[in-house]
């Protein structure tokens, strides 16, 4: 099995190290295209894949196809490949806002395409992809990319109207944990602790946080009812979080970020 990706940027380099380092996909059976040259040679130096400038040399050699460059420009992109897309190809996308439906009717053609939005921690394997497919993507199909984005972290089916929360809770959301592990650090700092020492336990702190909410299936309001004693530090520090209206602002933030990708 051969697989494309046709821009070769972060998501993509990401993917690539993960299906190459897990031994899924062999290097000389991975190609990329890029209109920048040197993305291109910072992804062949890396990993020794194959290289081109050239789109639909991709989507000739390619059985998986791998749609990553931004989505203003997909309809030009779409166009530029569609007539060499095999109907045996699978294309996967990666991008908000680019329905099924709307994929379809830009291609002008019936073809399997694959619904994907994954997020930056794919870049330390650590990603968490939403995965959506047309009728023509058989079971089979849809199970093989599951393992190749397993590779990057964890993927899971949703059905295809969850997508646009799947960008306010996952997609978008590392942006929203690396502004409370500053705003952590912050207050460390604040109260005398070196600020690369204080970016290391707050970091670790949601690291260890995130992975017990995962690995117990417990709660997260059970687990912070664990760390809060009657009378303590940390019930203190939560009832100032909530006067302060961070759970709210928290959930307003992901209806506006799924409101503009809705509007995508």
């Amino acid at each position: 099995m051969r697989i494309g990706f046709i821009g070769a940027g972060n998501m993509s380099g990401a993917i690539i190290k993960g299906i190459i380092s897990s031994g899924i996909v062999k290097k000389e059976d991975v190609f990329a295209s890029d209109k920048f040259l040197p993305t291109l040679e910072k992804v062949k130096t890396n990993y020794g894949i194959n290289i081109t400038e050239d789109n639909k040399e991709v989507v000739e050699k390619c059985d998986v196809i791998f749609l990553a460059v931004k989505p203003q420009f997909y309809n030009e992109v779409i166009k530029e490949i569609s007539p060499f897309v095999k109907t045996t190809t699978t294309v996967v996308t990666i991008a908000p806002g680019q329905t099924l439906k709307n994929l379809e009717v830009t291609f002008g053609k019936e073809i399997k395409i694959v619904r994907t939005m994954p997020n930056t921690p794919a870049m330390v394997c650590e990603g968490m992809t939403a995965v959506c497919a047309n009728k023509k993507v058989t079971k089979e199909e849809l199970e093989y990319i599951c393992t190749l984005l397993n590779s990057i972290g964890k993927a899971e089916v949703v059905a295809e109207y969850m997508m646009d929360a799947v960008v306010g809770v996952s997609g978008s959301s590392p942006a929203y944990v690396y502004m409370f592990i500053e705003a952590l650090a912050d207050g460390a700092v604040m109260e005398g602790m070196p600020r690369d020492m204080a970016y290391k336990f707050a970091a670790q702190a949601v690291l260890g946080s995130a992975k017990m909410v995962l690995e117990t299936g417990m709660h997260p309001g059970a687990l912070k009812d664990m760390v809060c004693s009657p009378g303590g530090t940390t019930i203190e520090a939560v009832s100032i979080l909530e006067e302060r209206g961070m759970r709210s602002s928290v959930i307003e933030a992901i209806r506006g970020c799924v409101a503009k990708a809705r509007k995508m």
